[in-house]
């Protein structure tokens, strides 16, 4: 008897997906919930999960483009393989200690502990890094494309360092050698990053992109989660960051500001009378934006908790396609690598996109004296086909006035 392996429905614009990876091997034994293989589909990565224990027959390579509903292999129903017990027969006692502690261990940890998902393992074998030398953060331990990247800027440089061989060969070898290893090397384009590429041209294609941008002293922001930021974790077990800030002032100008909030259907604008805004987080299969929705209804707590969520399930590679589901604005942080300015492209079909960008102590003027404040830029793409530039502008100093005078967030001023 067998149970097929089934390329499930991912939503309704999804009908095909890539084969990632497969994380066993053809022939292989599975017990039931084993991570068998990775599918990548336009929006998201997810791991599907052995639904019996078995022997698995692959079907369809790393690679192959399948259909949903498609099978890609199956499991032929089978118990785990018995082990011999008169190999690890052991008499001296030096041996027995390590031999007693292993059923210990097995009982306390989980399959998953210690091992690197098809992502994570690639990046560690091209740093030659044992993944035993990582200490996984996913779920149950497991090892996630963070970890191992992670991993490969600390032990990778570590590594070469400590090689004596590789040592020699570098002080001896001559310079024209070096020079002459210019190699290449192709990777396919993920279907995940493809998707991106084609609708960040389709938005520049489609819509009349303009940006605008201001600059916003954060002051009383920093001051705020300065004073109040160990008494928020105590309470609520998450930091006051300044996306819940952001988030918030960025709905209210919406509501003042509609068009900012609205899209192009046709010959017909469409206005949202609710802000869902979606946060641009970088993962490690590309660009993902989980949306937060109803954000006017969300406490500060509620934003930050979410965003903590979301930030882990990127992290993981376990983004879904409900979470990025909708959106009617965005909010992209560039500052968090070091962007002091940009100009993002929006989201489409999404009309408006605001830009965040790093914190600088910069000298400005204030009441004709010299101080130094917390200063960060803003940019606000926008499409210009429906949004003129006197709302974009305006829309942008109400963002500003909010978050420079934060306690008009408070009274919903």
């Amino acid at each position: 008897m067998k149970v097929d392996i089934i390329v499930p429905a991912a939503g309704e614009s999804v009908k095909e997906a890539d084969i990632a990876s497969w994380s066993k091997s053809d022939g292989d034994f599975v017990a039931m919930d084993d991570v068998l293989l990775e599918l990548e589909t336009d929006k998201a990565s997810m791991a599907l999960n052995a639904e019996a224990s078995g022997v698995l027959t692959i079907v369809k390579p790393e690679g192959e483009t399948v259909a949903v509903g498609e099978v890609i292999g199956y499991i032929t129903l089978a118990d785990a393989p018995v082990q011999s017990s008169a190999a690890p027969a052991v008499t001296t006692p030096v041996a027995a200690k390590p031999a007693a502690a292993a059923p210990e261990q097995a009982s306390v940890g989980h399959y998953a502990t210690g091992h690197p998902s098809p992502a994570a393992a690639a990046i560690l074998a091209s740093a030659n890094i044992a993944p035993d030398q990582v200490a996984g953060s996913g779920r149950d331990g497991r090892i996630t494309p963070f970890d191992a990247r992670s991993a490969k800027a600390t032990l990778g440089s570590s590594h070469a360092s400590i090689s004596p061989a590789a040592d020699v060969v570098e002080k001896v070898a001559p310079a024209s050698s070096v020079i002459a290893d210019r190699s290449e090397r192709r990777e396919k384009m993920s279907r995940l990053r493809r998707t991106v590429a084609q609708r960040l041209v389709n938005a520049q294609h489609t819509q009349a992109l303009l940006t605008t941008f201001n600059e916003v002293d954060l002051t009383q922001v920093i001051a705020i989660r300065k004073k109040y930021k160990e008494l928020f974790k105590e309470k609520h077990e998450v930091n006051l960051g300044f996306m819940s800030f952001f988030a918030r002032a960025t709905c209210e100008a919406l509501a003042d500001f509609p068009i900012m909030n609205a899209s192009v259907d046709g010959d017909a604008i469409v206005y949202h009378d609710y802000c869902d805004i979606g946060i641009a987080v970088a993962s490690p299969k590309g660009l993902v934006v989980p949306v937060l929705r109803s954000v006017e209804q969300m406490s500060f707590k509620a934003i930050e908790s979410q965003i903590v969520a979301f930030a882990k399930k990127a992290r993981d590679g376990q983004i879904t396609l409900a979470d990025m589901d909708g959106g009617t604005f965005t909010i992209t942080n560039g500052g968090t690598f070091g962007s002091m300015l940009s100009t993002p492209i929006v989201n489409y079909p999404q009309s408006a996109i605001l830009g965040m960008h790093n914190i600088i102590k910069r000298p400005v003027v204030d009441n004709n004296e010299i101080v130094i404040r917390d200063m960060m830029y803003l940019a606000v793409s926008y499409d210009h086909r429906i949004i003129d530039g006197a709302d974009a502008v305006r829309f942008l100093v109400a963002i500003k006035e909010r978050l420079e005078d934060p306690s008009r967030l408070l009274i919903g001023l």
